[in-house]
């Protein structure tokens, strides 16, 4: 399952960091991310829906992650809106007390895009 927590060679230059970047789903907008982490196999970004689907996030893990262009501060992923709207919501208490169980959990669902 750690792929799925990985970015793909060539998308990220360094250890930029991507919050506050748009993300863009492959039929539009889906948000701004709130979080990234970079840790190995064990990364990802949150992204705060805001009132697309009435300000949930979403734990996408970085094997979805397409590309990365800096000089636009977008962020693209390889799903729909609609399959980022049947993701999981993201639950930071859950996170918190079990992050190994948690992503583990979350990654299933996303395992299909990475």
């Amino acid at each position: 399952m750690s792929s799925v927590y990985s970015y793909r060679s060539g998308v990220l230059s360094g250890k930029q960091d991507l919050t506050g970047f748009d993300v863009e789903a492959t039929d539009g907008s889906i948000g701004k991310i709130d979080e990234a982490t970079y840790d190995t196999s064990a990364s990802y970004v949150v992204v705060d829906t805001g009132f697309w689907i009435f300000g949930k996030k979403r734990l996408i893990p970085a094997g979805v992650v397409e590309r990365v262009s800096p000089d636009d501060h977008k962020v693209w992923v390889k799903m729909t809106k609609d399959e980022i709207k049947s993701a999981p919501d993201y639950d930071p208490d859950l996170h918190k007390r079990d992050p190994n169980q948690y992503r583990d959990d979350v990654g299933g669902y996303y395992s299909r895009w990475s």
